[in-house]
């Protein structure tokens, strides 16, 4: 997107909307009840599955359980949440050409 002002480039961002980092695993568990199906010698049915969304925020690994009908919202959140990486990658990039260009002084004026 050569040629992109900063204006542009903030507008995109605010654009957004929600934002989540991270990824989604499905995963299914063996419970600790005696006689369960997910202990059937034959047949052994886990439960399941359980969606979990893993990330890291301020250098802190953490992880919250999605509800399955959750997991579409949360999926176009790390979507934006990509999105957003790469659109700040680039208004600092508009940054860095701007003082470049005008220099540094420019910065104390809105944008």
């Amino acid at each position: 997107m050569q040629g992109e002002s900063v204006r542009e480039r903030k507008e995109a961002l605010a654009a957004l909307g929600p934002v989540l980092p991270g990824s989604i695993s499905r995963q299914w568990n063996v419970c600790g009840k005696a006689g369960c199906r997910c202990k059937d010698p034959r047949r052994p049915q886990k439960h399941g599955p359980y969606y979990q969304l893993s990330f890291t925020v301020g250098g802190r690994s953490s992880t919250l359980f999605l509800k399955a009908r959750d997991v579409a919202a949360a999926r176009q959140c790390i979507r934006r949440y990509r999105r957003l990486r790469d659109l700040n990658a680039r208004l600092v990039a508009a940054y860095v050409a701007l003082a470049r260009r005008e220099g540094v002084a420019r910065f104390g004026e809105a944008q």
